[in-house]
Parts: structure tokens; sequence; C-alpha cells
């Protein structure tokens, strides 16, 4: 008897994550890390293994190395299997050509031995930059129950921000007639969360005829979906009302991060229910100083605090001497902010150290987001202005 997995899940972690611009330089976007302990790959994988969902195959493209080192085996997410785990999948060269993933439906394209080594009945297709909790689980069981070839995971959105998603338009059984890649005038606010569950056999040969379209751009959400629409196959939406939010760029990484904090945050990471997994260093206990003082803030294990934190999220390893102070801020594993330095508004990639007396960024208001890149260092002394991005040594101008 052929072994076989119900449901098999592809996650698409190749992005360079443009937007983030200098906490991408060197690392793919779901590889950043994110509320003081996790990455924003921990997500999707933690939601794949609590919908029990032991088949991941995670689609690597840009930047890979330090993406693939902390998945390892995929122990830290129970994920460390004999048949089925967690597999990278990075672009080779074939017997025919050899190319980069040209879009995302050519990534999972490319990918469907590993597929069908499992011989899988369904297909969920994710991506690796979205911070949320969700039981897959469910959406599987609405996907068998309407009988649908593709079922799309949708969220509403405000109305004003519905031209950057792709729009769904659904009757009142949720089955979908029409879906609008970022529309200039939506007729709807359901938004595709770039979360598909596909009947394996349809989404095969939809993959086949997208890749023999010389027109095609390779993409779900241009081209693979509306195909499937226009041929009449059945597709419904699975709407989805929990937290959600797309961290591609800077200030929805820093609002997220935000959402965490408070006596009841936005985002609760600690529930334990539905328990976010993480690849975590070995860490001492954070060290608190007498006069140190920490408000409204997540302080992780290893950190050394003297000075002054409120409302920011410290990752494992950072020093606050006496005298700084970090206010409305993310600072990433093994900063240090040295004593009198003054970090505000501002996003800190890791091993970056602020010397004596420096100043970044801006209250909120009256800047941008500040944003250094890793293992970088800011003189004694200088200012770093609201908004402000750097990803090299700084000594002011």
């Amino acid at each position: 008897m052929t072994r076989k997995k119900e449901c098999v899940a592809m996650l698409l972690a190749g992005g360079q994550g443009s937007r983030l611009y200098a906490l991408t330089n060197n690392i793919a976007k779901p590889a950043v890390a994110f509320g003081a302990k996790y990455r924003i790959i921990d997500f999707p994988l933690s939601n794949c293994i609590n919908s029990g969902i032991d088949t991941v195959g995670v689609l690597t493209q840009y930047q890979p190395l330090e993406l693939n080192e902390y998945i390892g085996n995929g122990q830290p997410w129970d994920l460390d299997r004999t048949f089925g785990g967690v597999h990278i999948l990075s672009p080779y060269q074939a017997k025919k050509k050899s190319s980069w993933f040209e879009g995302t439906a050519n990534a999972i394209y490319q990918n469907m031995s590993f597929m069908k080594k499992y011989n899988p009945e369904y297909v969920l297709i994710l991506s690796g930059d979205h911070i949320y909790k969700m039981d897959y689980a469910a959406m599987l069981k609405a996907h068998k129950q309407t009988g649908a070839d593709c079922t799309i995971a949708a969220i509403e959105v405000p109305m004003k921000e519905a031209s950057r998603f792709g729009i769904l338009n659904t009757n009142a059984d949720g089955s979908i007639y029409e879906f609008e890649e970022k529309p200039k005038q939506p007729k709807s606010n359901l938004a595709s969360m770039g979360i598909y569950i596909f009947t394996a056999e349809k989404l095969f040969k939809y993959l086949e005829a997208d890749e023999a379209n010389p027109d095609s751009s390779k993409d779900f959400g241009k081209d693979v979906l509306p195909a499937m629409l226009s041929a009449g196959e059945k597709m419904f939406s699975y709407r989805f009302s929990g937290y959600w939010k797309d961290v591609g760029t800077i200030s929805s990484l820093w609002e997220s991060n935000m959402d965490l904090l408070g006596e009841e945050p936005a985002f609760d990471v600690g529930d334990n229910s539905w328990k976010i997994h993480s690849r975590n260093p070995l860490a001492p206990p954070e060290y608190i100083g007498d006069e140190a003082e920490v408000e409204n803030s997540l302080v992780a294990l290893g950190c050394e605090i003297d000075g002054t934190v409120v409302n920011s999220v410290l990752a494992t390893g950072v020093v606050v001497e006496k005298g700084a102070v970090v206010k409305d801020s993310v600072i990433m594993a093994d900063s240090v902010i040295k004593a009198g330095a003054e970090i505000v508004y501002s996003i800190l990639d890791e091993r970056v150290t602020v010397e004596e007396n420096a100043k970044v960024g801006e209250e909120k208001g009256s800047g941008g987001i500040a944003v250094l890149g890793r293992d970088i260092t800011i003189a004694r002394g200088v200012k770093v202005a609201g908004g402000q991005i750097l990803d090299k040594d700084y000594k002011g101008e």
C-alpha cells in the first residue's frame, strides 16, 4: 500500500522583502526577527503543526542561508519526521532548463515532484510573511464540505485599503464569482490572505496549463485563480476573523510588534492553547538593574537592562546601559545601547551598537521610523533622524 498524506503544505518563503530595506539586505523576509523571540516564519510553521499538518515544503530563493539554518531539521516545530516533516526546497537545475522561481505559481510548479511523492488529496499554499494564528484543519474541513476545487482564506479589510489586495466577490453561500487582483475600484472589502487549499488533482492540472502558457506571469493571483474561475471550477471563500498582519513594510512590522504589548494585547503570543514554536538560543534569565525602569515592554531572556525601556520589544541578549532610553522601539538580538544613548520610534536589527549619547529616531508624528541594519555601529554623540534607514556604520554627516 502506498503511503500518503491527506494534505501537504507548501510555504512560499523566497521573498526578498525589498520594502523592509536594511532588514532584508542579507536575509529572506521570513527569517526577520519578530516579537522578542520569534521569526516571521515561526507563525505559519506553528500553525501547520497545530493544525495536524506535518508535511511542509519551504520554498526558498533570496538569501536562504539563515532561513535554512534556522529551520534545520524542523525539531522546534515537531516537524522532524521520517515520512513528511519540513523540507527546504530551493530552485535547482533541471534537465531542460534552469531558472529561478518566476512567480508564486511557477515556484509551486517546479516542486510538483515533491508534492506527488506524498500522493496528497489536498495541497495548502501558504505565505511566509504573515503574523497570525489559524487552524488550517478547520479550513480544510470547510473545503471538503463545499466540495470546492479551491478555497481561499479571506479577511475583511477597511474599504480604503482594499485596492492593495486581491479582492474576492462572493455569493451568499461564499462561492466566488469574481477575483480581482488589486482593483482600483474594489466592489467588496473581502481580501485574499494568500492562503489557498486546492484539491491536488486540480492544482496540478492548472499549474501545468499555466506553465505552458507563454503569456502567463506565473502568479496565483494574476493567472491561476482567474483561469480556474473562468473555467467554472468550484471556488469558495473561507472567512477568517482573527488577527492577521502582512508584515511586508517597516510600518506594519513595527505595528505588529507593538500589538504584542499591554495587559490585553491585540495579538497574544503567550497563549499556550495555540503555541507558537521557535528555535530559541540558550540564554540566562534577563537582568533588570535596581535603577532600571521597564514599562509596558517585552524583554527576552539574556537581556541586561540598567536604563529605561518603555513600550518596546527587546530580543535575546540586548544590553541597555545606565542612563540609556529605549522608547516605542523594536530592538533585535544582541544589540547594545550604551550609556546616555536614546532610541525612539525605531527598529534596530541584530548586533547593532549605539555608542554613548547618540540619538536614534524622533518621537512618533515628527518623523518616520528610523531603521538600523544588522552589525553596524552608530558613533558616539551623533543623531540619526526619524525615518532614516542605515545599513553601514554611521559617524554623522
